[in-house]
């Protein structure tokens, strides 16, 4: 189990961390800022300065996992995560990676009063020997109040336990904490868990269209950027079955007939990644009373929209939609294309 501790800098997340790991059974603190340090020092200095923070790369967040994936098999028992998180994208892709090795997160914010943020800022003892540096760290600080503002009446509202530590000790905050705990009153979150591939894969993807050409994209909670309803194939299932079974489980809408394949894509091996075959089948279009009564399941998919091929570019993650567009002009000729890492071949 892993508590993790979400608030604006300046709320106390680390003070409570030390505290709970008194009032926790077996519990152990795991601070993902040590992560920080070590990918300062893996990482060319002109991949560092791509970013402002260090949440914004993809080996910080992925390392974030496998650490605390190791040391909970090497110590047992839970692990105290003191971290701000306000992008729920990012929330998304490491509690789906602990989802995905079965490790349950019970997620908390400590909601502190905005004035009070706003002093242990200005007082936060320095770090470094450069006093510019310390003073463009305080202003960094001070910049997150408002997404942190902006998280809390937003996703993290339905997401996290909220206990508002404005009067309270790190001390009492951590024996309210451990209670909520204690009690199942802070509860796991509910997010797909998705096991992690052993060996290459084939999954089989659906699009679906509007009344105006525009294809349906939806949004996983458990792995960035959006996606197009699909899934897996399990064992002894065709592609084309699988894809149907998917995109009845995830938006609850009932296939007739069998999709027609437009690609086959082979995705090479991308550490830590498997790859494996991807397909792409023509569902056809979707009445727009079919799609008003399209559902989702809140612990795998957040939303879901129909975008054109413009908007699909921003939304899918480069591969996906190198994918998605040789399989419009596919549908557009009446073929069926074969691509090799989203290029066509032969």
């Amino acid at each position: 189990m892993i508590v993790w501790l979400n608030g604006a800098f300046g709320a106390g997340k680390t003070s409570t961390a030390r505290e709970l790991v008194d009032l926790i059974p077996d519990c152990t603190l795991y601070d993902p800022e040590l992560i920080s340090g070590e990918v300062a020092r893996l990482l060319p200095q002109k991949k560092l300065a791509e970013v402002s923070d260090f949440q914004d790369l993809p080996i910080w967040r992925r390392l974030v996992v496998e650490t605390a994936a190791a040391l909970l098999a090497e110590v047992g028992g839970a692990l105290v995560v003191p971290m701000t998180l306000l992008r729920q994208e990012y929330r998304d892709e490491i509690f789906g990676g602990l989802a995905a090795r079965r490790i349950a997160v019970r997620h908390v914010l400590l909601t502190t009063d905005e004035t009070i943020l706003r002093g242990r800022i200005a007082a936060r003892e320095d770090v470094a020997d450069d006093p510019e540096v310390n003073e463009r760290n305080r202003r960094w600080c001070v910049e997150q109040i408002e997404p942190y503002r902006a998280a809390r009446l937003g996703w993290l509202a339905g997401d996290a336990h909220p206990i508002d530590n404005t009067t309270l000790t790190a001390r009492e905050t951590a024996e309210r904490l451990a209670e909520a705990v204690r009690d199942g009153v802070a509860g796991v979150c509910e997010i797909v868990q998705t096991p992690e591939p052993t060996a290459e894969t084939v999954a089989a993807g659906v699009l679906l269209f509007d009344e105006r050409g525009r294809v349906l994209l939806v949004d996983p909670t458990y792995k960035p950027g959006w996606e197009f309803p699909g899934g897996v194939v399990e064992r002894g299932e065709a592609p084309a079955r699988a894809g149907i079974r998917e995109v009845a489980e995830e938006i609850g809408i009932e296939l007739r007939g069998v999709p027609k394949l437009l690609v086959v894509d082979w995705e090479p091996p991308r550490p830590p990644g498997y790859g494996g075959l991807r397909l792409l089948f023509d569902g056809g279009p979707l009445p727009a009373e079919e799609a008003g009564r399209l559902l989702l399941p809140g612990p795998e998919l957040r939303a879901w929209r129909f975008v054109d091929e413009e908007e699909a570019s921003r939304l899918l993650p480069p591969v996906r939609y190198a994918r998605l567009r040789w399989a419009l002009r596919a549908r557009e000729r009446g073929a069926v294309l074969n691509l090799e890492d989203g290029v066509p071949v032969g």
